[in-house]
């Protein structure tokens, strides 16, 4: 039943077309197999409705009236990109203290702004990891039935966090006695946050299980939520079948996610041997942001970004990094996720380079963005791979990116769904 309903909502998705042809024929000079590595040169794929039927090499297609022949020969291509934690409605150019002032609808508008400038950098899917107002639910919604353009979305809804936390608003005075939408204390109260979110259309869970680097007054490797309530949480969003991301920079923290049964740890900074080997255990996904420091140390300030976020940037970036490295010689599982609203959406694909230089290889990564986040999202028998049977979400580059990671950071085509929506000469 559960494949059987993934299988409903892809092809849903997939029906969202604009301007289809009969049959769409897409040929091209080379093609990334994702899965065993290999470049496969002279392609024909054959997309009937959104899906791709057939793969053949050194073919020519048989076109009748209605069917259109796309010839990219001198590209190659690949699966549309995944990134596992973005958030639409940020911008990093506008302080925060001006975000303050923003409607909902506001942030809805800037998140289907970001959204199409998102897919046009080749991101095809994303997982939108915390949103006030079920805003970027919306903006998914309106993808899903034509009236924008934008990514595959899923969406986490408001992230769950403890009065005070990283993911409440600390920025406020006293006497207004604010509280973000996602605060919820105790395990039960959090079990309701997420059946409201549920409710709303989230098909995704976030929670902060740690403090940040972007609130006013938490620390960032400092534990907020009880193992019990992480639990509840955990528990709550598996009986329902979607999965749960934890923010986690600190050591006990991520520990503590982990035996709680999340998905994914998201930033994951400060690992030690004990965590690496819980998440090899448990099979947890790791999703670790390390290029956007680099923005955010050289343009932060010019942002309006706070002193004391950047000095909890200063803390975390090295160390990050290292653990990063680590978790790959272990052989941790990894998705990618870029923090996109950190730094600007579109610059997604920045990240591929740290992550080759910080100890991947070039597959590895490109993996973490295509079969790793399916997995994840446990759509990787529809998602994630050029393959018969799957939808057409696919993308071009100029070059071999198992050798040079750098191309994906310039994406001359984009499809998604057998609609092409970037054709760059």
């Amino acid at each position: 039943m559960k494949k059987q309903l993934l299988s409903t909502s892809i092809a849903l998705l997939c029906l969202t077309t604009f301007n289809t042809y009969a049959v769409t024929y897409l040929s091209a000079k080379a093609m990334v197999d994702v899965k065993d590595g290999k470049l496969i040169k002279s392609p024909l794929i054959t997309i009937d409705d959104g899906v791709i039927t057939n793969i053949e090499q050194n073919k020519k297609p048989t076109l009748t009236k209605d069917d259109k022949h796309i010839q990219l020969p001198d590209l190659t291509l690949m699966p549309g990109l995944m990134d596992m934690h973005v958030h639409l409605t940020s911008d990093p150019t506008v302080p925060r203290s001006e975000r303050l002032g923003q409607s909902v609808p506001r942030m809805a508008i800037k998140a289907a702004h970001f959204a199409k400038k998102t897919l046009e950098a080749g991101f095809t899917t994303v997982r939108n990891v915390g949103a006030e107002g079920y805003s970027v639910i919306a903006v998914r919604d309106g993808i899903n039935a034509g009236d924008i353009v934008g990514p595959r979305i899923w969406a986490a809804g408001p992230s769950l966090g403890i009065t005070g936390g990283h993911c409440d608003n600390n920025r406020l005075p006293p006497e207004l006695k604010y509280t973000s939408s996602g605060v919820a204390d105790g395990p039960w109260a959090a079990r309701i946050k997420v059946r409201e979110n549920i409710k709303y259309g989230a098909n995704a869970i976030k929670f902060c299980a740690t403090g940040g680097v972007f609130s006013k007054g938490t620390k960032v490797g400092a534990q907020q939520y009880s193992f019990e309530e992480m639990k509840a949480i955990v528990d709550e969003a598996h009986m329902r079948d979607l999965p749960v991301a934890a923010h986690a920079h600190g050591t006990s923290g991520i520990k503590t996610a982990i035996k709680a049964g999340v998905d994914s740890v998201e930033h994951a900074s400060f690992l030690d041997d004990e965590a690496i080997a819980l998440a090899k255990k448990h099979g947890t996904w790791l999703s670790m942001d390390i290029y956007n420091t680099e923005y955010t140390l050289t343009y932060g300030e010019q942002n309006g970004v706070d002193e004391e976020n950047l000095n909890k940037e200063r803390q975390v970036s090295k160390r990050q990094r290292d653990s990063f490295s680590r978790a790959v010689k272990a052989g941790v599982k990894m998705v990618f996720g870029t923090d996109a609203a950190i730094y600007p959406h579109g610059d997604n694909a920045k990240q591929f380079s740290r992550m080759v230089e910080f100890g991947m290889t070039e597959l590895q990564a490109i993996q973490a963005s295509t079969i790793n986040s399916a997995k994840l999202l446990k759509v990787d028998d529809q998602l994630g791979q050029i393959k018969a049977g799957f939808a057409a979400d696919i993308i071009a580059v100029k070059g071999n990116p198992l050798t040079n990671i750098s191309l994906l950071e310039q994406i001359p085509f984009v499809m998604k769904a057998g609609v092409v929506y970037r054709a760059k000469k």
